[in-house]
């Protein structure tokens, strides 16, 4: 993987350089800003290939950073949230957040984060290679990693379209949560985790209903997620 370039947005001065300095000699190249309004016109401005990003942050909080950098840029989000806020994780991840990690955090893990985000993103991760495929009224491209719903594009985050690759690719199958957690975020899925219904749940919503009115995924208890083969007429 190339030299990727990071922005790093967190008040806590004291925790950026100690990430910045790890990240700098893990093979990162890192700017740093302390507030949102900051981040935010960075974002836009530079061609950053991620961003970790703070839930608390002056000027413009995280999450208002985030659902306003979604509404232009597919830029991939890896969040900062306090240990216990579940209510924000759930939030990022609703904005449009690839993924999050819990403070205090160790570099390593943000770093290991990091290159799955970029990896999947990038078409070269966990996921495995993609051809084209088409299943009912969804299409994906795998050289542009673009999706469209009956020929209309749909806007998906990266980690929204490696869900639906792998749920295409095993169409009237169910497949786990374990399974999407590593093949899409690449780690094991916790006990309490709930990125993979979360990113579901917006799917879902991006998807619409199918021919029959029911929802394109559906929900297998303790068993996982299927796209449903539904004939369109």
């Amino acid at each position: 993987m190339s030299e990727a370039k990071i922005l790093l947005a967190d008040d806590d001065e004291e925790l950026c350089d100690l990430l910045r300095d790890f990240l700098v000699r893990d093979g990162f190249d890192v700017a740093v800003s302390h507030d949102g309004a900051q981040a935010l016109q960075l974002a836009r401005d530079n061609a950053y290939d991620a961003i970790v990003l703070d839930v608390m942050l002056p000027e413009k909080s995280g999450l208002d950073l985030l659902r306003e950098l979604r509404r232009d840029s597919r830029l991939p989000v890896l969040m900062l949230t306090a240990l216990g806020e579940d209510i924000d994780r759930i939030l990022g991840l609703e904005l449009g957040a690839d993924d999050y990690v819990p403070k205090p955090c160790n570099p390593r893990e943000i770093a290991a984060r990091l290159r799955a985000i970029l990896r999947r993103t990038r078409g070269d991760g966990e996921v495995p290679k993609l051809d084209d495929i088409s299943v009912g009224p969804v299409s994906l491209r795998a050289t542009s990693r673009s999706a469209a719903l009956r020929g209309e594009p749909l806007a998906l985050t990266g980690t929204e379209f490696n869900i639906l690759a792998v749920l295409l690719r095993e169409a009237g199958t169910v497949v786990s949560k374990e399974t999407l957690s590593q093949d899409v975020l690449g780690r094991p899925l916790g006990p309490f985790d709930r990125s993979i219904d979360v990113h579901i749940s917006k799917l879902r919503r991006k998807l619409g209903p199918a021919a029959d009115g029911e929802s394109m995924i559906g929900t297998v208890h303790r068993g996982g997620y299927v796209f449903r083969i539904v004939d369109e007429g």
